[in-house]
């Protein structure tokens, strides 16, 4: 994924403020040095792969964005943030790999260079930043989570650490689409009302979601007008894992952090 553009320098408080960059990278499957099911850049430590292949996938991440460190999350569908002031760190017998953050969905930090990741296999990954404030964060926003309110949750955080909503650039990362995301009627009636702007209908004609079409909707709503998205579809696309096409298999990382240079 192309990095944002930086807005020009803004005025405050009787001076110049220059805003830091905001980075933002989506991973695929392929260049790692995972096996079987997870070929081969599975970044995920739950689903049943190698530790030892996900630490040199996870290593290969920081080497080649020059991270200073980089935290993933133990997700679990729900709408739990973590506010990170430092990089994890990593055990003594695990390899070097640092323990993910845990029972969260979403991430914020204001630390240049840390990164922050989520993982996904059809969800939407959601990367935000303000660059004025310095201030990034990063959800995991499944159909359970965005339906209550892992955005409205992230958003509030960051704002904690002074981003402002009208500030805000946002982008949701490649996830299933609603041609492709097939539910119970019931289900999708359920999910609109707590997310208005996702029910959808399906290639076949059936009852669908789109998940990425009412957190764009969310997001609005919250006062975030500076939103892009990544239009591949994790079942359409071979070269990203899907939960939904394959059943086992690896998770790709949306990765976003503040660069200072």
């Amino acid at each position: 994924m192309p990095d944002s553009p930086g807005p020009a320098p803004v005025r405050a408080g009787g001076g110049t403020r220059r805003p830091v960059r905001i980075r933002r990278v989506v991973t695929t499957r392929a260049g790692g040095r995972s096996g079987g099911p997870f070929t081969s850049f599975n970044l995920s430590l739950g689903v049943g792969d190698d530790p030892a292949a996900v630490a040199g996938n996870r290593a290969r991440v920081v080497r080649e964005l020059g991270l200073s460190g980089l935290a993933f999350l133990r997700q679990v569908h729900g709408r739990d943030v973590a506010v990170l002031r430092e990089a994890p760190r990593a055990r003594s017998g695990t390899g070097g790999v640092a323990p993910d953050v845990a029972d969260v969905d979403a991430v914020v930090t204001d630390v240049p260079l840390l990164g922050v990741a989520v993982l996904a296999a059809d969800c939407v990954p959601v990367l935000l930043g303000d660059p004025v404030a310095g201030v990034v964060g990063a959800a995991h926003a499944g159909r359970v989570g965005a339906a209550a309110g892992v955005l409205d949750a992230v958003v509030a955080e960051m704002t904690a650490l002074g981003a402002e909503p009208g500030r805000l650039e946002a982008l949701l990362g490649p996830a299933v689409c609603g041609r492709c995301y097939e539910v119970p009627p019931a289900m999708r009636a359920e999910v609109d009302a707590a997310l208005p702007g996702s029910a959808s209908t399906t290639r076949t004609g059936t009852a669908g979601l789109d998940l990425r079409a009412g957190l764009t909707r969310r997001l609005a709503a919250l006062g975030v007008s500076r939103v892009g998205t990544d239009p591949r579809c994790t079942i359409e696309d071979p070269d990203l894992f899907s939960h939904r096409r394959d059943g086992r298999c690896g998770r790709q990382a949306a990765v976003t952090w503040l660069d200072p240079r």
